[in-house]
């Protein structure tokens, strides 16, 4: 009978618990993706497609490339996620992460991930068109081949040339609207493109010790905090420069 009472006790506390562990995974699956820089990689999409089609809204549009982008963005930050568990762990910054805590297994983080890249494809080609499921496939290889695997541990420029990926979410939004890719468009992406690097290197200079202890030589690291504001300053009068190309992509001129 005292067994049989033991037995029941053991099997409620681990019903209990189930609810928290699945929770958990949720949780670790979730922030594989980054939503936060989902988040700020789909807000630039929307002006896109509002103005390659002149203002019109069309909402059902819109949501299916929003969704489409999400899908790809969270596939490619979680593969991002895979390649970079080593030094993830050694970062505080990054300490937390679900794989630096091992509370996702790396095997099911890298399924995770090719499954969302390969679901934005098909979603995007089913919703809008192929060029802008080729244009979201394209991104995520780069983001995770060219940069994460070949530029991040290898040089300074790391985040002017891996930042193109960052720049590709106008490129979609503009193609899923008109098929085709604009100079418009290419004007957009010119702007997120020489934001990026001061963007990044700000960051960088806060946790210069967390990419020193991982490997990773960013520009702050190897370089002066003199060196590292010229370049900042440089990018920023870019950034404004290519601003204003948006003044005719517009229609204002």
């Amino acid at each position: 009978m005292r067994e049989t009472r033991l037995a029941d006790d053991v099997g409620a506390s681990e019903a209990g618990r189930a609810p928290g562990r699945v929770r958990s995974a949720v949780l670790g699956y979730l922030a594989l993706t980054k939503p936060r820089v989902v988040e700020l990689l789909l807000v630039t999409t929307i002006p896109a497609m509002l103005l390659a089609d002149r203002g019109q809204v069309d909402l059902v549009l819109i949501l299916n490339t929003l969704f489409g982008g999400m899908l790809a963005a969270g596939g490619a930050n979680a593969l991002n996620c895979v390649a970079d568990a080593d030094i993830d762990k050694v970062m505080k910054r990054t300490a937390r992460r679900p794989l630096a805590r091992s509370t996702v297994p790396r095997s099911h983080a890298l399924v995770f991930g090719l499954a969302l890249s390969v679901g934005s494809f098909f979603w995007l080609w089913w919703t809008t068109n192929l060029l802008s499921a080729h244009l979201a496939a394209a991104t995520i290889a780069f983001y995770v081949l060219v940069y994460t695997l070949l530029l991040k541990r290898r040089t300074s420029q790391n985040v002017v040339w891996g930042g193109a990926a960052g720049c590709m979410p106008v490129m979609i939004g503009w193609s899923a609207v008109t098929g085709t890719i604009g100079w418009q468009a290419l004007a957009m992406f010119a702007i997120i493109f020489f934001w990026t690097p001061p963007h990044t290197w700000a960051l960088a200079m806060k946790y210069k010790e967390d990419y020193r202890a991982a490997g990773v030589p960013m520009l702050p690291v190897v370089a002066t905090e003199r060196q590292v504001t010229k370049q900042v300053v440089i990018y920023t009068w870019l950034t404004v420069a290519a601003t204003l190309a948006l003044v005719p992509a517009a229609g204002w001129l």
